[in-house]
């Protein structure tokens, strides 16, 4: 990486925590007084700034096909599973910003106490589980996700579990699949690589343009967990893995 564009990292990662200290500090004081809508609003603000600082100063832009899917589902309203690949920081900001409200993230529980950040991520009443309490963390995603689905909301989840590197292989787990399986709400499969511009714990930025593909919803109606997974994952990892392999930095 040039010199140039070790400062333009280095720039954008201030701006990123000074962001997440202002935007946090506010939704927190405001959150007494603004309706849960008008606080997502906020949010979806900072989500939109985080990604405009990254097209000025980090060059990363982003393209987007396949938003009909998201479109349709729209219309037919209901809730609906979203399964993504997780390469990086990239997409915890931008699919927010990408999909319908209202969302519902799994998430892991220590997310939470991260200052400012966590805090105002807190007002959103994610479904945070505790990893190490496998049986508890899942029977709080199908009963919290099942209440969540009902009210319509879009309940997000990288299968994965964590960041995993471009082209590394990590088996998807069964939450998601048995949430969809035991609500039969349909499924919408997402494939990135924004691990190629934004790695997983790395500061440096590549330019260049982040591919999302929004796929067809998988309908789950008389599936099994295992054969809902089989089909996310099929779909979601060798449509990244094209991604990947087509990924174009910039100089």
């Amino acid at each position: 990486m040039s010199a140039m564009g070790s400062l333009r990292a280095v720039t954008f990662e201030a701006f990123l925590w000074l962001s997440v200290i202002v935007y946090g500090t506010l939704m927190l004081l405001l959150a007494k007084v603004l309706p849960n809508r008008r606080l997502q609003q906020l949010a979806l603000h900072w989500q939109r700034a985080v990604l405009w600082a990254l097209r000025r100063l980090c060059r990363i832009d982003c393209r987007v096909t396949g938003q009909t899917h998201l479109q349709a589902r729209r219309r037919e309203g209901g809730g609906q599973i979203i399964l993504s690949n997780h390469q990086s920081a990239w997409e915890t900001i931008a699919l927010g910003a990408l999909l319908p409200t209202p969302q519902s993230w799994v998430m892991k529980r220590e997310l939470l106490r991260i200052p400012f950040f966590g805090w105002a991520l807190a007002l959103f009443h994610p479904i945070a589980i505790e990893r190490s309490a496998r049986r508890q963390a899942m029977s709080q995603l199908l009963s919290v996700g099942a209440e969540r689905l009902a009210k319509g909301h879009s309940v997000v989840i990288f299968p994965e579990g964590t960041r995993v590197a471009p082209g590394t292989v990590k088996p998807f787990g069964l939450g998601g699949a048995m949430l969809a399986a035991r609500t039969q709400m349909p499924v919408i499969p997402i494939a990135h690589n924004a691990g190629c511009f934004w790695g997983r714990n790395q500061w440096r930025k590549y330019p260049g343009t982040i591919d999302v593909v929004i796929g067809p919803v998988i309908q789950t109606r008389g599936l099994s967990a295992t054969e809902i997974n089989a089909l996310a994952e099929d779909w979601i990892r060798s449509t990244a893995a094209a991604l990947v392999e087509n990924a174009e930095r910039r100089d």
